[in-house]
């Protein structure tokens, strides 16, 4: 039988959040985020293989996932994790200060909690041996990244990129984004030039899903048409690409779901 009270964790978090400005739009925008990656692991678990006691687990995780980054707007107003990197960050307070027992009594699954929150934004994962960490690992990684893609659906482009969505429009995609995009592969900051290279890199995020119903669920809000179409691309080389763009992601999710 599971030791996880998901109620008494949801109201301990509030309890935590009660702390922070909650007028201020960085942190509405966290907090929101927050409870929609718990809804997205929530779709996930009940579409796979999971036991009732991991789909607990792996919505505890998911409510947990992004304290550190409470803190980080507090101190820097800023999501940089150059500047402090919010996975470490979140397992410092639960750990080190002893915040993890706020929201669980038991120690039983510290081991997965810590592992699952302190790689959950990762480029990539390490090699991890245990079989049960590393589901954990996975799914946080999918439930995050997945609302990632209703996030870039809806917030405003201007306060994304921090210029106009004209400008952005105008942009060309780097030879090195499109060349990542061909061989299905996730990402780095530091290759990123243009916005453009910014924005397809997001879409690229579906080169790390583990799960088939990830891609259902990327498929069931039509997430790769509804972000390629935000915007109306001016230069005719750029639209040509975002169109492979868009042909190679729709392939790949079909292939996958």
């Amino acid at each position: 039988m599971s030791e996880i009270d998901l109620e008494y964790a949801r109201k301990s978090f509030q309890e935590y959040l009660s702390a922070y400005d909650a007028k201020d739009e960085k942190i509405k925008l966290k907090r929101v985020h927050t409870f929609c990656v718990v809804k997205a692991a929530e779709y996930i678990t009940t579409r796979e293989n999971i036991s009732e006691e991991d789909r607990e687990l792996a919505l505890l995780i998911a409510l947990l996932h992004d304290i550190g980054r409470f803190e980080q707007l507090k101190k820097y107003n800023s999501y940089d994790d150059d500047i402090m990197d919010h996975a470490k960050f979140g397992v410092q307070v639960l750990f080190e200060e002893g915040k993890i027992r706020d929201f669980i009594e038991t120690d039983a699954y510290d081991e997965i909690i810590r592992e699952a929150i302190y790689w959950h934004s990762a480029y990539q994962l390490p090699e991890i041996k245990d079989e049960r960490i590393l589901l954990h690992c996975r799914l946080i990684r999918d439930a995050d990244k997945l609302d990632n893609f209703r996030v870039k659906a809806t917030e405003s482009l201007e306060a994304h990129f921090d210029v106009s969505k004209e400008v952005v429009e105008t942009e060309e995609v780097s030879d090195n984004i499109m060349a990542a995009i061909r061989e299905e592969r996730s990402i780095l900051k530091n290759e990123r030039t243009t916005h453009l290279d910014m924005w397809i890199s997001y879409l690229a995020f579906i080169f790390d899903l583990n799960f088939a119903s990830s891609f259902g669920y990327i498929q069931e809000h039509d997430y790769i048409n509804n972000n390629i179409d935000r915007m109306n691309y001016t230069n005719p080389k750029t639209k040509e690409r975002m169109e492979e763009v868009r042909n190679i992601c729709l392939d790949y999710v079909k292939k996958r779901a």
